[in-house]
């Protein structure tokens, strides 16, 4: 069984909510979070796989259609190759928030799908995110937890970005 590690997007990988963008809606609208890159291709060398699972209710609440969220996706894979870190695969849930699905994030669909398309084992695998939902969705399908923020009592660790999680997920996987 092979390993991953699972990142959220906005907020792990790509600034939101800031002063440079609010939403990313638009490919050129990606700018990568300081280190993301970096902590990306560090985790590639550990890892089996690298996936991205993201909630873009976004596309249910029709502010971008699902066509405008695979090109800012295969732009930021495109972008990430660039500097040697690679994205293997990328879920998303297009539905609106409060919509009862099973695939957006607190619920664990998206990497459970992952998981059997790839023959990942969970219990060696990552979930990080930056909202306690991200969390809950990786404890929901038996991966550990890496919150990016402040704190998160249901995470195992906690990191203010991505290449300092990186560090810790590849010491813990490799102890």
């Amino acid at each position: 069984m092979k390993k991953a590690v699972f990142l959220d997007r906005d907020g792990v990988i790509n600034e939101v909510l800031t002063d440079r963008v609010k939403f990313v809606n638009q490919p050129h609208e990606l700018y990568f979070l300081p280190g993301a890159p970096e902590g990306i291709k560090k985790l590639n060398a550990y890892f089996d796989f690298i996936f991205v699972v993201t909630n873009q209710g976004g596309v249910g609440l029709g502010f971008m259609k699902e066509s405008q969220l695979h090109a800012i996706h295969d732009h930021m894979i495109a972008e990430l190759k660039k500097e040697g870190a690679i994205i293997h695969d990328v879920s998303y849930c297009p539905h609106k928030p409060k919509a009862g699905c099973a695939c957006r994030k607190p619920n664990s669909r998206l990497i459970l799908n992952l998981a059997k398309k790839y023959e990942i084992d969970l219990s060696n695998s990552y979930m990080v995110g930056d909202t306690d939902t991200d969390i809950i969705a990786g404890k929901k399908a038996g991966t550990k937890g890496v919150f990016l923020g402040k704190s998160d009592p249901l995470a195992d660790a906690v990191f203010p970005d991505l290449i300092s999680a990186a560090e810790w997920i590849i010491e813990d996987s490799t102890a």
